[in-house]
């Protein structure tokens, strides 16, 4: 039972890499532009993101089960649609309705494995479930390379549909009588749905407009209008919250320093991690004309750098407290990051690429550790499950807005042509935003060591 619902969650994760390595071979079979190929990534990671609380919401108030196998159907399906996309728009649209499924189906598994699970087996199955997540990581990109260059790119996608239909027949079955006895009946609260149409907005606007200014410029209305729309639906966010008697953000929780300076962290070391997958991916295809498996078995040391950084990381916490760890990885990555503000034409792969982002990437690892322990820092119970919620949300909105302004910077770079002036100025912006994360790290991380009493939960 575990272990289909851990595979389903891996599904979720692979998706968000497997797709980087893809991108030059999709772009060229159906000769999408830069601003189209960087909403195959966008859009998943938007959806996936906006609709993650919703989804943990609907999974309480409709139940677990029920909104895993809605969830699982969406993804399982959407992934069929996105093989099969004969566009740009086709896939565009079928990676979306990916992102939907996955913010049902992600929360609701996850409910199901603490449902199903009690004292120290639930410990232990939550700790396999977060491991999922830098495996499925560094799966999805050794998977993306090996796909590409075999049966082809549709493929990244049609490997769900049987883990999907497998799941879809097997984990009701054996749940059986388990889970009515587990989880009785699911309970008729009411649903945000206010909220959760000014939360998924906001952000879509925003990464809109910088999407578009890549070939417009801020100087249109293409541009300049969801920009202010972004910003009014985040106040409308904000007020719909604060009247609404079941808000779907609690803002006195979120309110709290160090859950703001947790997803604050989150939210850059993710959009800066996967944004360098998908700028790298260019440039290794592009620029030194490797192909997609060469690319995947490149970006494996970084894959493990980011593990093994994660590793470090939850022992540095413990012993020097958030804001030094934070700083650290931070300012690695901002290292790494103008390493590779040199990289040319000419550079070798292993030689020129890896260390500079194994480097990045070790960094952000770290950084990973430090999110997630620091926003769950002194939290009671009642408040985990909202806390948790709003960290995943800021991973998969950072990879979307991350993308979004990497893209934006690098600009023509991306549709090769030998150009690489736009990956230094993109790098150059990375080595920025690290600093800048690193900083507001320091003023809004505790400036403590966790509770060792509680050390060890939190930082599985």
């Amino acid at each position: 039972m575990l272990t289909l619902l851990c595979l389903a969650q891996f599904m979720l994760i692979a998706d968000v890499t497997v797709v980087n390595v893809a991108l030059p071979t999709i772009g060229a079979e159906l000769s999408l532009s830069g601003s189209a190929l960087t909403w195959i990534v966008t859009a998943y990671t938007l959806f996936f993101g906006s609709l993650l609380l919703l989804g943990g919401r609907l999974a309480d108030t409709l139940g677990k089960l029920r909104m895993y196998l809605v969830g699982l159907s969406l993804f399982t399906a959407a992934s069929l649609a996105s093989g099969l996309a004969a566009s740009g728009p086709a896939l565009i649209t079928a990676r979306s309705v990916q992102g939907v499924g996955a913010a049902l189906l992600s929360p609701a598994a996850m409910a199901l494995v603490t449902t199903l699970f009690d004292g120290p087996a639930r410990h232990k199955a939550l700790g396999l479930w977060a491991a999922i997540g830098g495996v499925g990581a560094a799966a999805g990109v050794m998977l993306g390379g090996l796909l590409v260059s075999g049966p082809g790119w549709a493929w990244i996608f049609f490997i769900n549909i049987p883990v999907g239909l497998v799941a879809l027949i097997a984990v009701p079955a054996l749940l059986g009588r388990t889970h009515r006895a587990a989880n009785p009946a699911p309970s008729r609260g009411r649903l945000d749905l206010l909220g959760a149409l000014t939360l998924t907005t906001a952000p879509a606007l925003l990464i809109y407009g910088l999407v578009e200014s890549r070939d417009r410029g801020f100087g249109t209305a293409h541009v300049w209008l969801p920009l202010v729309g972004a910003a009014a639906f985040t106040v409308a966010f904000f007020a719909v919250e604060r009247r609404v008697a079941v808000p779907l953000v609690r803002l006195e929780v979120l309110a709290r320093r160090s859950l703001l300076g947790g997803a604050l962290v989150m939210l850059a070391a993710s959009g800066l991690l996967i944004s360098a997958f998908f700028l790298n991916s260019f440039y290794v295809q592009h620029i030194l004309g490797e192909d997609a498996l060469t690319t995947g078995l490149a970006f494996l040391p970084v894959a493990v750098a980011v593990t093994l950084g994660a590793h470090l990381g939850g022992t540095a916490v413990g012993r020097i407290g958030w804001r030094l760890t934070a700083a650290a990885g931070f300012a690695l990555t901002a290292v790494g990051a103008l390493l590779l503000t040199g990289l040319t034409a000419g550079s070798g792969l292993w030689t020129g690429l890896t260390p500079g982002f194994s480097l990045m990437s070790f960094g952000l690892g770290t950084t990973f550790v430090c999110a997630t322990t620091a926003a769950m820092n002194g939290l009671g119970h009642q408040d985990t499950g909202l806390a948790s919620g709003l960290v995943t949300t800021a991973h998969e909105l950072g990879a979307a807005l991350g993308v979004a302004v990497i893209a934006m910077v690098a600009g023509a770079s991306l549709e090769g042509a030998g150009n690489l002036s736009g990956y230094a100025a993109a790098f150059t912006t990375s080595a920025f935003i690290a600093v800048a994360a690193g900083i507001s790290g320091w003023f809004l991380l505790p400036a403590g060591r966790p509770d060792l009493s509680q050390g060890r939960v939190m930082a599985h």
